[in-house]
């Protein structure tokens, strides 16, 4: 038979829509709605209590298979961070940001470095596993002499540490200037989630600005045929879209489902 891949929504994506309990079970009903049977927890207000938060996804019939949990969170009290995990009933977590004060000097990210090995060896005994979700300033490069040489620092993130899990978001990779097949295949074998979303540069015609802005999967840079597949023999079992905002239509619902049915395109 063939593999049977878990594609889900980043709820990062819908946080407009999730800032109350009644908000939230509507929010995961239309999520559903538009063919997502998984979510990926993030965006929800800090005080709703998870097991709020898994109730709504019950009844709406989606199954949270992850959550992005911020790193001084961690810091404050690793044990509530396994504690939410299990309560959510899931079984991956990732770190998604890092504050610039965090990361200033190579030295400052070999430390980060050895704390995340340390969560993700501690919540491994837990039945947990640590991954860490990447933007685009992991791509600068340190040692670089006379204008060559240097290495980025997610090579050196996944070069130091064994037990931490990637969580490559492939819209990122590709907006640090890096192709993201060649990724996928350097951390093939200790990534069971990955991040899909999509670029383009956007034209606002009321101040004839030009940025680049996320897309719907399918409507941007990425070749997502070539990804996916990478990502299939790298051992992946989760694809999970996340599109921040939606320059193009203002609505998540709209352009989360067009991402939806672009995957099953792909046979996801």
């Amino acid at each position: 038979m063939p593999t049977k891949y878990r594609v889900a929504a980043q709820m990062f994506g819908f946080r407009e829509y999730t800032k109350t309990l009644a908000d939230a079970a509507k929010t995961m009903k239309h999520v559903k709605k538009i063919g997502y049977d998984y979510a990926q927890i993030s965006g929800f207000p800090g005080d709703m209590a998870m097991a709020d938060i898994r109730a709504v996804c019950e009844d709406a019939g989606v199954t949270p298979i992850g959550a992005h949990i911020g790193l001084p969170q961690f810091r404050e009290n690793e044990k509530k961070v396994i504690a939410d995990c299990k309560t959510l009933g899931i079984s991956y977590v990732a770190i998604p940001w890092l504050r610039a004060s965090d990361q200033k000097t190579l030295a400052d990210w070999k430390k980060l470095f050895r704390e995340f090995e340390g969560y993700a060896k501690r919540f491994a005994a837990e039945g947990i596993a640590v991954q860490y979700h990447n933007h685009d300033f992991e791509f600068q490069q340190f040692g670089v002499k006379k204008g060559k040489g240097g290495k980025a620092v997610l090579d050196m993130l996944y070069e130091s540490t064994h037990r931490l899990q990637a969580e490559l978001d492939l819209g990122w990779v590709a907006r640090g200037g890096y192709n993201p097949v060649n990724w996928v295949r350097k951390v093939a074998g200790r990534m069971d989630q990955v991040h899909l979303k999509d670029w383009s540069i956007w034209y606002d015609e009321a101040d004839t600005s030009r940025n680049w802005t996320f897309r719907a999967l399918g409507e941007g840079a990425v070749d997502w045929p070539e990804a996916v597949k990478a990502c299939k023999k790298a051992g992946v079992k989760d694809f999970i879209v996340e599109q921040d905002s939606q320059l193009a239509t203002g609505d998540p619902f709209l352009e989360y489902g067009i991402s939806r049915k672009y995957l099953a395109g792909l046979g996801l």
